[in-house]
């Protein structure tokens, strides 16, 4: 009769010694994901710069480029995964004696593995490109957000100085005092520099709150008028023009900070989605990588 011990220890002589992690596979199977998704990326970058020219209307529409990179996103993750997950499946040392249940759980783990090492390989030498992008929608919105204050403040310490030529805000300065009579424009050295300085932080100042005051729009033309040889009736309608310019120009940067959170948040939204389906294709591709390294074996012993 056997002991209740023998038995423990026949059941013991049956487990393998060796892991069932094959990192050899693994590690093969990442560097080869890794290298195609840099030579990919590479390839989608200079996709990217031919859509793109600083003549106008020879661009592609920024929906178009958002979208292409998008689409390109997708085609490296999964190429790149199907490639390390397949090598990792079919490098492996053929498992004897398991359940055929457990050789397909462990090509996919090894698969996945492949993938997950792939990734932080990336990650690593991408991870700068991939922040910079991913923090331009951030940076982007938090301007939005701090408003038009931080820059109008620089502009005003200019314009104090007598130095606003350089700046959006000093163009709409210059444009309050522009006189009626250009043919009497005297000469920029001649210009008051404490009127514009003081013009300057009035819009700074309004630009923070949001709105320009009733006694800050008054005197604003009253300074116009004086300035500009416009009557009082004048200088208030184009104080009115010259606000209505500095919120239209103020809208169209929001507009297009706007745009660059949207492209952001898609971007990581689409980044993520593909890394999962790239995840569930380096499994499958690990599988069958086995499935075929199993089966040409077997038809060589056959033979």
């Amino acid at each position: 009769m056997v002991s209740p011990v023998t038995d423990v220890e026949v059941s013991g002589a049956r487990e393998s010694s060796l892991s069932a992690v094959s990192w050899g596979p693994i590690v093969a199977g990442a560097f080869a994901a890794s290298t195609l998704t840099v030579i990919l990326m590479l390839i989608g970058s200079g996709l990217g710069l031919t859509m793109v020219s600083p003549w106008t209307g020879a661009s592609a529409s920024a929906a178009t480029f958002a979208v292409s990179a998008a689409v390109w996103l997708v085609v490296v993750q999964w190429l790149s995964s199907g490639l390390g997950g397949y090598l990792a499946g079919r490098l492996r040392t053929k498992w004897v004696g398991i359940h055929d249940d457990e050789v397909y759980f462990r090509d996919t783990a090894h698969g996945f593995l492949a993938w997950a090492l792939a990734t932080l390989l990336v990650a690593g030498v991408l991870g700068s490109a991939l922040s910079a992008t991913v923090g331009a929608g951030v940076q982007a919105a938090s301007n939005v957000a701090s408003g038009a204050a931080a820059g109008a403040t620089s502009a005003a310490t200019n314009a104090a100085s007598g130095t606003t030529d350089g700046n959006t805000l000093g163009y709409f300065v210059d444009t309050l005092f522009r006189p009626a009579d250009t043919s009497t424009v005297a000469p920029a050295g001649q210009n008051d520099a404490g009127v514009t300085a003081q013009a300057s932080r009035i819009l700074v100042a309004s630009a923070a709150r949001g709105e320009v005051s009733a006694e800050d729009k008054t005197y604003l033309a009253k300074l116009v008028a004086s300035r500009a040889g416009l009557s009082q009736a004048d200088a208030e309608k184009r104080v009115d023009s010259v606000l209505a310019g500095m919120e239209d120009a103020k809208n169209k940067a929001k507009a297009v900070a706007d745009t660059a959170r949207k492209a952001s948040a898609t971007f990581a939204l689409v980044g993520a989605l593909s890394m999962i389906v790239g995840a569930f294709i380096a499994s499958i591709a690990a599988v069958l990588g086995g499935k075929q390294r199993d089966e040409d074996e077997a038809r060589f012993v056959r033979g």
